[in-house]
């Protein structure tokens, strides 16, 4: 690349952002780290009698794991190979995971096995309505424990100023949530329409369906969904995505 490809990212101010920005330098971008989600522990722990557990983040799982949780004898069912990963990463078995990684995914996996049974949903505040309303219609006798909570970081929105000033080649949105984090730093900045109209001249890049349908519905031109969802693919197509402008 010749000239800078300035890529948002939006992970958690952790390991993963210290990842996504290590990723996007090796791809020869020039990272703007600009976390838009923090994780606020409940406390609280899955149910420990339930025949069906489901995680659907490794956050999810870590916080289990610190407060002791086990999985006993549940069918442990995972969202997908990252969240697979972390579980086997603390010990546990992970029984089933969806071949669709989402919630809907998860509701074809389990719509003909759960009738009568009990099952535990363990996530954050902002999970999918979706997996519930599946597991209702499929006569589940279903709970949902809140693990965490997602809240927009006070500090975030570097990205929608430099967004609205026209200086990002690119942004990789991660989930619905940072692209509503996204819109409301900016709003906070008064720059949400600008914002909206940077990133038309940007490369936008969102890690699955339901984020790239969240930010359409927002008023934001996606460009780029891998058909891998996770965000290594997401990076690498973004960048290659945004580079050719950039080069000579």
């Amino acid at each position: 690349m010749s000239q800078q490809v300035r890529v948002a990212v939006f992970r958690p101010d952790d390991e993963r952002i210290t990842a996504a920005v290590e990723l996007l330098d090796s791809l020869g971008a020039t990272p703007v780290a600009d976390p838009m989600l923090a994780v606020e522990p409940t406390d609280a722990t899955p149910a420990t009698d339930a025949d069906y557990t489901i995680f659907t983040s490794k956050t999810g799982v870590e916080l289990a794991a610190e407060a002791g949780w086990e999985p006993g004898e549940t069918t442990l069912v995972s969202i997908g190979p990252g969240t697979t990963a972390t579980a086997e990463a603390v010990g546990w078995t992970v029984d089933r995971e969806p071949e669709t990684y989402s919630s809907t995914g998860l509701v074809e996996l389990l719509a003909d096995e759960v009738a009568g049974k009990r099952v535990e949903v363990a996530r954050s505040d902002h999970g999918s309505q979706e997996l519930l309303d599946g597991l209702e219609a499929a006569d589940a006798d279903w709970a949902e424990t809140v693990l965490y909570r997602l809240i927009r970081p006070p500090e975030s929105g570097r990205s929608a100023e430099l967004a609205a000033a026209g200086e990002l080649e690119a942004v990789a949105f991660t989930s619905s949530l940072t692209v509503d984090h996204f819109l409301a730093a900016a709003d906070e900045r008064g720059v949400r329409e600008a914002a909206i109209e940077g990133l038309a001249e940007a490369v936008v890049g969102t890690i699955g369906e339901p984020t790239r349908e969240t930010a359409e519905d927002r008023g934001i031109d996606v460009d780029i969904v891998p058909s891998e969802a996770t965000f290594e693919a997401l990076a690498t197509e973004v960048v290659e995505a945004a580079a050719p402008s950039y080069t000579e």
